[in-house]
Order: C-alpha cells, then structure tokens, then sequence
C-alpha cells in the first residue's frame, strides 16, 4: 500500500477540521477556521509509522454538499466517522453507516468520540462499552474506535495511525469480531507458517526455531523475558500447548487470536507478509510464480540445492525410518500446499515410480518424480519449492535458484553428449505389443499376462546408472489413445529426446504397425530411435511385412532390433541403451544418405593458420624495412 486517503466524515460541529488542523499545527487552534479544509497530504517521512503518504480530505454534511461528500467517500479507501454528542452519536447508526452502505463502498471506517474534554460520560472504558461496542457489533464495517480531543491535543495522532493501520493492516480478513475467533483463511495461513517454522516436524516450536521465525519476520532477536511472557500469556489461556518441547500449533494460533484481540493485528500482518501473504490472505503470485522461460531445445533440471531440498524433506518425513512415505506422511508433508501436483494425479502417482514392497515411494522414486516433474512442468515445481518452504542460500536471490536450464539440443545428428540428466522417451507400437509391461519392468513391478489396452497415457520415472557410474532419469511414455494427436503435434515431439518403436517378436502382424506410423508421420524420422523386439521368451514369428524388421533396419542404416523380454533380467540394460542413446542421439538416427562430413572445425583452425602466417610476414617486413 503507498498510499492512504482518510474521508474524514460526521455531523456539522462534530470537530472534523479540529482534528485535522490539530494534527498539521500540532496545537489546538482556536480562531475561527474555514468550514471545510482543503486536501492535506502528509508524506511518508512525517508522522507516518507505516511509511505510507497519507492524503485527509474534510467533509461536510450539509445537504447542499452531498454530491461531493459521496465522491469522497467513493475516492478513499478508509473513513473516519467523527461523533462529538448525544445527537451526533445516535446518527452514527441512523444515517452514516447505512449512508456508507447505500453507496456500496467496502471500506473500513474508524469510529471517533470527539471533545472527550466537554464528556462527562466517565472514562474512556466506559464510553467504548456504552457507546462504541453496541456500534460496532451491528455494523462489522467498523475497524477500530478511538476517543480523542482536538482541544487538548488527546489521541490526534493516534487516530490517523489507526486509520492508517485499518489499510495497510486490516482487521476484517483476520478476525471475526462476532465470534471472537480469527478468520479460517487466517487459521490456513498461520498454520502453514507453523509448519515452516517447525524445521525438525516434531509439532512444537522450540526456543531456537521460535528465535529464527522472530528474526526472520521483525528482523531482530527476541529476548528472554519477552519469550517467557509469550509464553505465559499462552498458558493462561490453554496450560496443555506449553511443553518442555515448546509451543504446539494450538498456542501458536491462540498467541496470534491474542494479537488481533488486543488491537496488534499488525503484528499477525508483519508475520504473514514475511511469508509472501497477499492482503487477501493467498500466497502473492510473483513469488509462487517467479518469472522463469525455458528457451526451445532446452529443459529444465532441479539443480544442486534443488535436489539437496528435497532430499531432505523426504528425509524429515520419513518418521519410521522405512525408506519410504506412506499415506500419512505424505499426507503431512504436502500439508502447506493445495494438495499433489495436478500433473502427479495425471501420471497415476505414486505409480509413476519407484515404490518399496510395501507401495510406499522411495527417495529414488520420489527425487524421480519430482525430476520429471521439472522437465515436463518446471514452474509446478517452483510453485510447490514455494509451498513447501524453499529458502535459497543467498537471501536475495529466488527460489529459481533451485532449478537450472540446459545447454540447448539443437542439431542432435552431431556426435557428442546433449547436455542433460533427465531424457523423455515415447514407446510407440501397436496393440499388444509390450509396451505397458515394459513400463512395468522399468519400476521392477510384477509381469502379468493379462492384457489391458492402454486408453489414458501411462507414464514411468526411474534413475538409470550409465556406463562409468553417473546417473540419469529416464522417462517412458505410451501414449495410448492420444497418440495420434501427440505425433501430430511437432511441439510435443520436440520435447521427445528418443523413440522406442516396439513390436511382439511372437505375432506376425504386430511389427506391420511401425513402418505404417513411421509413414503416416514423416517428422518422426527428425527423432532419434531404437527398434525393440519384446515377448523374445516366446517363439519368434515371420513377420507379415513388405520387410522383415532386421532387413528393415539395416536398410535404414541402423542397429537390428533388440530382442528383449520383460521377464529376463537383461531388461534393464535396454533401458540403459535408451538412455544412452538419447544422451548420444547422432547413433540413433536413421541414415537414409550418407552423412555430409562436418568440416567446421577444420575451417576454424585452417583460417587461425592463415591469420597467423599473415602476420609473421607483416612482422618480418617490418622488420626488413628497419634494417
């Protein structure tokens, strides 16, 4: 909020402009003063605890004036409704507050008793329960209210300061006055913040983490005495959520419910925006959504931290220490957010990976998850680093910080490694062929029989150890019905860094299916791809083909099917030649002509020869012509 503009309203005589010119002399004036003033603004650096510019506009109430009175009120953003009197009082709930609500505006409004000094009501407690509170239980418009005395200078400024604060710190999305509970966006917000506060889950903030959560929202160290009157202030109201262990999510609410009672909401507001809340109590877009654009040909990655991050939040949940999460823990670790990832719901997670005996994910299922997730959706992943409480090691920068992009792959027939670790292949083939088995036997899930036709894409994540020890993540595809859409769509293949083209060894007419497809989509040649003959436990069959599939792919200048069966063992080193193959894709690619040899670096280092041999002559010329 930059700015606050304060309608100041109320009956004639109520004291308006008193207040107004109280504060700017800083003195009561008490000569006669015109009956409206003009617009004051007072700038951030004076008088302004919220560092807000601070625009007053007088009013009046006199019929003749109302036009202009209702384009002010229309104008502000916060009103102070100013009563002086008996009379005056009683209008507050007869005319101005169904006024305000006549013309529709939704702003707070601080309720002012002017000239306590004439008042002979008693003392301030008990005009705030006589005459206040009735007010402000039947209009919930009403923010905060204030007694003050234009004449003895009496609460002047703090008036405009709780006018202020009833912007940049409202109230109403907190708390519910009439329950006196807060508010169950407020509740949702304020637990989260539990949560990422509680770095060892253990469901209390202890000393150390309450002492980082201070420093981190108010920026400086919280005393001893303070955190002892914290907490008693909390165990008078609930002795059960202050243990030896700290303070639980119940006293931690209570503590902020405290906070909005006794008129600190700021304080519940300075909390939530240092965790990157929005007035409307949702967390601000620019930080869920940080600006990240991945270029054509190349992807995303998590990077280091990234990967360090989720390591260990797999690692804090994993209460019973069985290497992976069960339902409750992952039910507790997604907490902060709004559920999984709508793409993990796509993939049928937590099938789409590695899961122990028990069905629970490991930590390579779940590091390949999120790796694949990265890939195919990198801003679902800084959305969810976000919810979950990313903190990057350097303050000022993002939580882009925990992805980076790779070197893009553009001309992939030119020998040499693409530049990544996570590779995407589609398994294309026709009905019957293996291709979800295959999926099956990359997440070493059990081989069935039964055959059931793919309609929705399935998807498979796992890690695949290369050649020399390093690690990459490779995924597989079927496509199923959306197939012919998907090949139809160059942006989609794109992102496809191999092709596996399966057919049943066993069946004669199923490797029929790959020379068609390859036909009815020619682009499908610019892929790199392997051909893979599954079911090869059975007995091979002649293939009902114009070719048959070796001769077919020598044609093409390419490697002969590998024959490969779910249920041996081996099946594990085609995924590592998937891998592979798509890392090295120039030995992948069907070599129709002969290749044209690339000749570049020859030019290059053919022209620094000519360059330099110029200038040796230039120099021995020189030299010549000195002597």
């Amino acid at each position: 909020m930059a700015a606050v503009r304060i309608c100041v309203c109320g009956d004639e005589g109520t004291g308006k402009s008193s207040i107004i010119t109280s504060l700017v002399k800083d003195v009561f004036v008490t000569a006669k003063i015109q009956p409206v003033l003009p617009q004051v603004t007072i700038p951030p650096s004076i008088g302004t605890p919220e560092n807000v510019t601070t625009t007053m506009v007088d009013t009046s109430a006199l019929p003749q004036e109302r036009t202009n009175l209702n384009k002010e009120i229309r104008k502000s953003n916060v009103i102070l409704l100013v009563y002086s009197d008996h009379y005056s009082y009683e209008r507050v709930g007869l005319f101005w507050m169904p006024h305000f609500r006549s013309l529709g505006v939704n702003v707070p409004v601080v309720l002012c008793a002017n000239k306590s000094d004439l008042s002979t009501n008693g003392n301030t407690a008990q005009v705030i329960e006589d005459e206040m509170l009735p007010v402000m239980s039947e209009f919930k418009e009403i923010d905060s209210c204030i007694r003050t005395s234009a004449k003895d200078h009496y609460n002047i400024n703090e008036v405009f300061f709780l006018c202020q604060k009833a912007v940049t710190h409202p109230i109403a999305p907190l708390f519910d006055s009439k329950e006196s509970n807060l508010k169950p966006a407020a509740v949702s917000a304020l637990q989260r913040v539990f949560y990422l506060c509680d770095k060892d889950q253990d469901g209390y903030l202890n000393d150390d983490e309450i002492h980082q959560f201070q420093s981190k929202c108010f920026g400086k160290p919280l005393g001893d005495d303070d955190l002892e009157s914290i907490k008693q202030a909390i165990l008078k109201y609930s002795p059960s959520s202050v243990t030896e262990m700290g303070i639980d999510q119940r006293g931690f609410l209570l503590l902020n419910k405290i906070f909005a009672e006794k008129g600190r909401h700021e304080t519940v507001w300075t909390i939530l925006r240092a965790y990157h809340y929005t007035d409307s109590l949702s967390l601000k877009d620019n930080f869920l959504h940080p600006k990240f654009e991945v270029p054509q040909f190349s992807s995303a990655e998590l990077s280091p931290v990234g990967y360090r991050f989720f390591v260990d939040l797999f690692l804090l949940f994993d209460k019973d220490n069985d290497g992976g999460l069960n339902s409750s823990e992952l039910s507790a670790l997604f907490c902060p957010c709004p559920g999984l990832p709508p793409s993990w719901a796509d993939s049928t997670f937590p099938s789409s990976t590695v899961r122990n005996e028990a069905g629970y994910i490991t930590l390579q299922g779940w590091l390949a998850q999120w790796s694949m997730t990265t890939f195919t959706d990198p801003k679902t992943t800084l959305a969810y680093l976000a919810y979950l409480g990313f903190e990057p090691p350097d303050p000022r920068s993002s939580i882009t910080t925990a992805l980076k992009i790779t070197k893009p792959r553009k001309r992939r027939k030119r020998p040499g490694r693409v530049e990544r670790n996570a590779v995407l292949a589609y398994i294309l083939g026709g009905p019957g062929s293996g291709k979800s088995s295959l999926l099956d036997a990359f997440l070493a899930r059990p081989f069935s029989s039964i055959y059931r036709p793919t309609m929705r894409p399935l998807t498979a994540v796992n890690s695949v150890e290369l050649p020399g020890g390093k690690q990459c993540y490779l995924i597989l595809e079927e496509l199923g019905e959306l197939e012919p859409a998907i090949l139809e769509n160059k942006s989609k293949l794109d992102t496809c860094d191999i092709l596996i083209y399966t057919y049943d060894s066993s069946d004669p007419d199923s490797f029929a299916h790959i020379p068609a497809l390859r036909e009815k989509y020619p682009y499908l040649d610019e892929l790199p791809a392997l051909y893979v003959a599954l079911k090869a436990d059975n007995d091979k069959a002649t293939q009902r083909s114009d070719v048959q599939p070796d001769d077919y792919a020598t044609a093409l200048g390419m490697s002969k099917p590998l024959h490969m069966s779910v249920t041996w063992h081996s099946i594990s080193e085609l995924f590592v030649q998937v891998a592979e193959a798509a890392l090295w894709p120039s030995t992948a690619f069907p070599k129709s002509e002969e290749e044209p040899v690339d000749r570049t670096s020859w030019y290059i280092a053919g022209g620094a020869v000519i360059c330099a041999g110029a200038a040796f002559v230039a120099i021995w010329r020189r030299v010549g012509r000195a002597e």
